[in-house]
């Protein structure tokens, strides 16, 4: 039998509080509905440079919005001298730079953490490496003229939903400082091609070695604040907390990683690795938002031990990820391979969890598990 609720509904109804899986918990449905939405980086497409487009780690909080290209314009107010509006056209014509930038989901690794904050359930896949071509930020804002008590610029994209009991526009602030870094892109294009829908056409914000938070997609306006933002997406998502009631800290900067280009050849189900027996290179890419990587150690045994690799020469740029390779001779056995990073910032990955309610900032090693059969 059918129940009527004659209440009048609140968003409440359909967007609940955060939490964690209980121990036993397996991932739901609704999870699972997320995990189909958005989508990882293959692992054996650590092969590429540059990610095409279709490979590139993909995260949509909302819908993808319908927005026309020809009749697009980004707005850019608050605190400036002078109001602007610009087109799609404005902004191509406007000195057009290209940077090569990896970019890291937020969430990457929570899946992983024990106990599971229920979210987009990333395993180590959700990152890829782009050429994003636009026009510089700074320039523009500056022509706006920021006031002197000017602290945080909002973006504001064209995707609307609800999250957590909050109905919304997705916008992310950056401080002043920040949004004026010269590398910080407004991009029209991914890879030499116009931005996929899926990839904010027709803007988007760039934020070199930030989180893909910070990366505005679907971009419509610019507002420049005399006080610290404290929209949804700044002052309550996206924070490293310890408990709810714990206001924590913003997540920012992209944390050192490496993962490892899985060898030989997986089981359909379990993704374990079966090898041949001889010499093999084990590589796959590096990456850190708050320095260049400068070291790279590689563990065949689940990180009991660990050996130097060897890093390929930087390609691309400071905001690029950065090949290693190891040798190794793989004799019949079991395997766990492991990889990890360190910055010239001194930061090296964990090998226990950081965790965190929201499950941010996971960049715990990967485990590789790789099966040497007998000949």
């Amino acid at each position: 039998m059918t129940t009527v609720d004659d209440r009048t509904p609140t968003v409440a109804d359909v967007s609940g509080p955060s939490r964690l899986a209980e121990p036993d918990e397996a991932i739901s449905a609704e999870e699972l509905q997320l995990a189909a939405r958005n989508h990882g980086l293959p692992l054996e497409a650590l092969r590429y440079d540059v990610t095409p487009a279709g490979l590139h780690y993909l995260l949509i909080h909302y819908d993808i919005p319908e927005v026309d290209a020809a009749a697009h314009a980004l707005t850019v107010g608050g605190a400036v001298d002078r109001a602007l509006t610009v087109t799609l056209a404005d902004l191509r014509a406007r000195p057009r730079v290209t940077h090569r930038v990896t970019m890291e989901c937020a969430g990457n690794g929570r899946a992983l953490l024990h106990p599971r904050p229920v979210s987009q359930p990333w395993l180590v896949e959700a990152v890829g490496n782009a050429e994003w071509t636009g026009t510089p930020l700074a320039p523009l804002l500056r022509e706006a003229g920021l006031g002197a008590d000017a602290v945080d610029v909002v973006f504001t994209g064209a995707d609307h939903g609800v999250e957590r009991g909050v109905e919304q526009d997705y916008q992310r602030a950056l401080p002043v400082t920040d949004a004026l870094r010269e590398e910080v892109l407004l991009a029209y294009e991914m890879n030499g091609a116009p931005l996929l829908p899926q990839h904010g056409a027709p803007l988007r914000l760039i934020v070199p070695g930030w989180y893909g938070m910070a990366h505005v997609k679907w971009l419509r306006s610019i507002e420049v604040r005399t006080e610290p933002f404290e929209g949804y997406q700044n002052a309550e998502a996206y924070r490293l907390r310890r408990d709810a009631d714990d206001p924590g800290v913003p997540v920012t900067r992209i944390e050192p990683r490496a993962l490892v280009r899985p060898p030989g050849f997986p089981d359909f189900m379990t993704r374990r690795r079966l090898l041949p027996a001889g010499p093999c290179t084990v590589d796959g890419r590096a990456w850190s938002g708050h320095a260049p990587v400068v070291a790279v150690e590689v563990s065949v045994d689940g990180g009991a031990n660990w050996a130097p690799a060897e890093l390929d020469p930087a390609a691309g740029g400071e905001f690029a990820w950065r090949r290693w390779r190891y040798e190794w001779t793989a004799t019949p056995g079991r395997y766990v391979l492991s990889a990890r990073a360190t910055d010239a910032s001194g930061r090296t990955q964990p090998v226990e969890q950081p965790w965190n309610r929201g499950g941010f900032a996971n960049n715990l090693v990967q485990r590789v598990e790789v099966v040497v059969p007998a000949e």
